[in-house]
């Protein structure tokens, strides 16, 4: 993606970005630790040195966007438990919207490794709780997305949080 096409598409999705990246650190544990703002602009440091990228539309660079928020967060997380020395555990939950209520708490280290084995052995059903776990999306959103029907999304969504939690308790 050129410079200037990276500037308008985060110039006209920065709010966005900003409700999503708070969500993100609020679920890991980082509130507190790492401003939202700084999540946000670090996530377009990452994507202005990264591959070139077309985003057609707005769920496109959500969904890329995604998974940059997903590696900050992770790094994050990581580099905190480093100075710690194996302190607390940040938690997140696998309840992917405030309104769903919360589900039981899981480390996000845990979330990320488990999602790595995912994407091994169904990378659809990893990008799908990429979009959804880290990126914040909507079942509609993503079903925008993946050109499928919103029942698809959830079925797969239902699927995906099964295999991870079986890969998370593994």
């Amino acid at each position: 993606m050129r410079s200037a096409d990276l500037d308008e598409a985060f110039n006209a999705w920065y709010p966005e970005l900003k409700k999503i990246a708070h969500a993100r650190l609020h679920r890991s544990g980082l509130h507190g630790t790492m401003q939202t703002t700084a999540l946000v602009h670090d996530s377009y440091l990452k994507l202005a040195t990264g591959p070139n990228c077309q985003f057609s539309n707005r769920l496109q660079f959500l969904a890329y966007a995604s998974r940059t928020l997903r590696s900050i967060v992770i790094d994050t997380v990581r580099n905190e438990r480093a100075l710690r020395h194996g302190g607390a555990f940040d938690l997140v939950t696998l309840d992917t919207a405030i309104q769903e209520g919360t589900g039981a708490a899981t480390d996000v280290e845990k979330v990320n490794t488990a999602l790595d084995d995912l994407f091994k052995l169904d990378p659809a059903l990893a990008k799908l709780v990429e979009m959804r776990f880290f990126g914040g999306m909507t079942v509609p959103e993503i079903a925008e997305v993946l050109a499928i029907s919103e029942r698809s999304v959830q079925r797969e969504w239902n699927k995906a949080r099964t295999v991870l939690l079986t890969l998370m308790e593994s």
